[in-house]
C-alpha cells in the first residue's frame, strides 16, 4: 500500500495544508513547497481535509492512487 504523496511539481507553496494540518505538513525551507513532517504519516481526517482543500490538488492519498486510471 502506497503512502501519502505530494506532487511537488504542482505544489505552489500556498501552505493551506500546513494551516489545516500542521502536525502532518510543513513547507520545505529549501524549496518552499509542502512536505510531510513524517514520511510514514498515517492517513488522518486532518490529512484528508488538507488534501480536499489543496488548491493545486497535489496531495495524493493512497485510495486515490488505487482508483486512478493507468
Amino acid at each position: 500500500m502506497a503512502g501519502i504523496d505530494i506532487d511537488t511539481y504542482l505544489c505552489s507553496g500556498c501552505a493551506t495544508c500546513v494551516v489545516l494540518c500542521p502536525e502532518a505538513f510543513r513547507l520545505s525551507p529549501i524549496t518552499g513547497k509542502a512536505e510531510l513532517v513524517d514520511p510514514h504519516q498515517a492517513l488522518t481526517e486532518g490529512v484528508r481535509e488538507a488534501a480536499a482543500y489543496c488548491p493545486e490538488r497535489c496531495i495524493l492519498l493512497p485510495e486515490e492512487e488505487a482508483d486512478s486510471p493507468p
